[in-house]
């Protein structure tokens, strides 16, 4: 399983995404413009020293991205756009589950493109309009794993 991130924005986002990718043994995939650069100190010490041990790639765009996939990907992108639940999302061993940057989310292209594949995570309250970058990679990947792994996401520690 994959955690991507589109043009992210925020160092302290994908240092903690990238502990939570450490811990969950989850690849880490940065796509297009990065925010930060990835030896900045910001990134790793939201990472702390799990950082080294952080499997993960850049591409220079989605596309790019996508030609390592194969044929019939499994991209769940997630969006305040979505119009289905993560709860809903077909979650395999091999998914890749797509994020946005903080400040605008993914590129219009993809909105319609993988409009078919679109999930939001469900918000109850009219005074957020989303959750941040690292709390929504979190809740969904543990969704995922929870389903697709043999032991039922059982780990060793908490």
């Amino acid at each position: 399983m994959k955690i991507v991130l589109v043009n992210p924005d925020i160092p302290w986002n994908a240092g903690n995404i990238g502990r939570t990718c450490v811990a969950s043994g989850t690849e880490l995939v940065f796509v297009g413009k990065l925010g930060f650069e990835l030896s900045a100190k910001e990134i790793r010490r939201s990472g702390l020293d799990y950082w080294q041990h952080l499997r993960y790639s850049v591409f220079p765009d989605f596309d790019s991205f996508a030609a390592t996939l194969g044929p019939a990907p499994s991209l769940i992108l997630l969006s305040t756009r979505g119009s289905s639940s993560y709860r809903a999302a077909p979650y395999r061993e091999d998914s890749c589950l797509v994020f946005g940057s903080e400040g605008a989310g993914l590129p219009d292209w993809m909105y319609e493109k993988y409009a078919g594949s679109l999930y939001r995570i469900p918000m109850w309250s009219e005074h957020v309009r989303s959750l941040n970058l690292s709390t929504a990679a979190g809740i969904v990947l543990y969704e995922a794993l929870g389903r697709v792994r043999p032991d039922g996401g059982s780990g060793t520690k908490c």
